[in-house]
């Protein structure tokens, strides 16, 4: 439902037509901290009312209507910001939006049919959460705080040149934290066989297609965008 290739976006175009075509971007917007009421405004005026950097929106949606761009954006140091901010409102949906809604309908799945593999699945899904909440807690509270530091000491290199942390600690710890969940539907769609519980499932997978994509997307974001900008501040501070 996702997966499919919508328009690709350019400025000019109404962000409500974009909408209307993919209603996946207004999860994308919700990021943003942007209203869902856009009225007739284009991609170039959303953007410049909310003073969001055009080339990150345009990246990131084009991202949520199936495109990797295949060019090196201008992105510049102000836009490391914007970034945080919207990787910062992933986390809080995905941890207090789409993790609860799962966990409650694979509880109302155990509860209506006391299957030992329904339990399974919960045990799986919730060690797997444990660790998405584990490297989302590494970010917020190491990784961003030095990204963010960095922007404020764009012109003092000695002080980021005695800093224990480093983009390349970041690369290290980092993974593909929407993986696991391909081992999730596979279970719920090929393995496990349960009478009736056609809504609750569908919901259920549902919400797992959707957790998945917006991971993946919230990764491409860090791999492309984020990483390569402070690995190239690190490298101008580091050699003059």
């Amino acid at each position: 439902m996702y997966q499919n290739k919508k328009l690709y976006i350019k400025p000019d175009m109404k962000m409500s037509d974009l909408i209307f075509e993919n209603p996946g971007l207004l999860l994308m917007l919700e990021h943003f901290g942007l209203d869902y009421t856009v009225q007739a405004k284009t991609v170039a005026q959303l953007c410049s009312e909310y003073k969001i950097s055009q080339e990150v929106f345009l990246t990131i949606s084009n991202l949520y209507n199936g495109y990797v761009l295949p060019y090196e954006a201008n992105y510049t140091i102000n836009d490391i910001s914007t970034i945080i901010e919207y990787l910062r409102n992933c986390h809080n949906f995905y941890k207090n939006d789409k993790y609860p809604e799962i966990k409650v309908f694979i509880s109302q799945l155990y509860a209506n049919n006391n299957l030992n593999e329904i339990k399974l699945i919960e045990k799986f899904f919730n060690d797997y959460f444990e660790e998405v909440k584990e490297h989302l807690d590494y970010e917020e509270l190491i990784a961003f705080p030095y990204f963010c530091e960095l922007v404020d000491l764009e012109n003092d290199k000695s002080l980021i040149g005695n800093s224990r942390f480093s983009v390349n600690n970041y690369t290290e710890h980092h993974s593909d934290i929407e993986c696991k969940l391909a081992d999730l539907k596979n279970l719920l769609i090929k393995h496990i066989s349960m009478k009736g519980e056609l809504v609750l499932r569908r919901k259920l997978l549902y919400s797992l297609f959707e957790l998945e994509f917006d991971l993946k997307i919230h990764s491409m974001i860090e791999e492309m965008i984020l990483i390569p900008l402070v690995e190239k501040i690190e490298n101008s501070k580091t050699n003059g």
